[in-house]
């Protein structure tokens, strides 16, 4: 007998009546149809459950709908259901990763109980860009902002402060002086970083928030344990989630490429080029372990990740793997390069 669906899930409307065990089964069904390579008995099995009862089926539908009536969320889920494939099965990270997946598939704006932070909150943010985007900005009082690819970003200047709260993504800053002398603070799941005098970029990643200071100074305060502050430097980085702060690194440019339309590469591992290249592509980008610990070195333009990917086919010892994705777009995979027939 299968163990009883989630505690997090909370039927609505919009889920169409899907049993909670059903909706979660089609989840799980969903990240393994993305494993790769993907065995032709997986497909078999998959469409026997679906055959098995109604409801199975009503599910499904449910997640084909991204497609159409849904069709802003299709990258977004595209994306989670890969990474969620190449997490460890019953680990903690895919189990997020799937719980994104329900609050984008079944739950009617966040009802599913899930905090904050929700792809919701991101789809209504002040300012966002889609995959592959690149934002500028300026502010009222000055400032410059910009914002990478798949960010989301709200701004609450009053006067008191002024914050920035980056819901998602990555953020590029350059302050100007205010007149009323409000500090500047971007805001994550983690804690502020805020400007003293500075050109720095802030990350929200899943577990911590990256912080890297160009010019000036940032000051990094947890959520959760605001006595530990630290002041990062001009020319360093340091990561801190909402109860700790990691050692401040130095940094190896002098400013972010990506601003420019470039990732820069020096003796990357492949798998961890591919992982951020993947942020730029509408389709699923995936590594294979065998080519995973190969070295990148380079500079890429970030405005078209097939030329990327044709490149690094060219200069290394591998090849990529394209098949169509179940919900639009492509899977592509970088793997070794097989043997040719003579």
């Amino acid at each position: 007998m299968r163990a009883p669906a989630s505690t997090w899930y909370q039927p609505t409307a919009d889920a169409a009546n899907v049993p909670p065990q059903v909706a979660e089964r089609a989840l799980e069904w969903l990240v393994e149809l993305q494993s790769e390579p993907l065995p032709p008995e997986t497909i078999i099995e998959w469409n026997r459950w679906r055959a098995a009862h109604d409801d199975h089926e009503r599910a499904w539908q449910r997640i084909e709908s991204v497609r159409g009536r849904l069709q802003p969320l299709a990258a977004s889920v595209s994306s989670a259901a890969a990474q969620a494939a190449l997490a460890p099965s019953g680990s903690s990270h895919r189990r997020r990763l799937v719980k994104t997946l329900a609050v984008m598939i079944f739950a009617g704006g966040g009802a599913w109980g899930v905090a904050s932070n929700t792809p919701w909150r991101q789809w209504n943010a002040d300012y966002r860009t889609a995959i592959g985007e690149r934002r500028s900005l300026a502010l009222t009082d000055g400032s410059q902002i910009m914002l990478n690819t798949t960010s989301s970003l709200d701004v609450r200047y009053d006067a008191n402060q002024r914050r920035l709260c980056l819901v998602a993504g990555e953020l590029f800053v350059a302050t100007a002086r205010d007149a009323m002398m409000r500090p500047f603070l971007v805001e994550t799941a983690h804690g502020t970083a805020q400007a003293l005098g500075t050109r720095y970029t802030v990350r929200q990643l899943a577990q911590c928030t990256e912080v890297k200071v160009f010019e000036g100074a940032v000051r990094i305060v947890p959520r959760e344990a605001s006595q530990q502050e630290l002041v990062v430097q001009a020319g360093h980085q340091a990561r801190f989630s909402a109860s700790d702060i990691g050692p401040a690194d130095r940094l190896e440019t002098t400013a972010p490429a990506w601003t420019d339309g470039f990732l820069i590469a020096r003796s990357m591992r492949l798998h961890d080029f591919i992982a951020e290249l993947s942020r730029y592509s509408r389709d699923s980008l995936a590594c294979d372990p065998a080519v995973a610990q190969l070295r990148v070195s380079g500079s890429f333009p970030l405005d078209n990740p097939d030329q990327i990917l044709e490149t690094l086919a060219a200069t290394l010892d591998v090849q990529i793997e394209i098949r169509d994705g179940l919900l639009g777009g492509r899977r592509m995979r970088v793997g070794p390069r097989t043997a040719r027939r003579s």
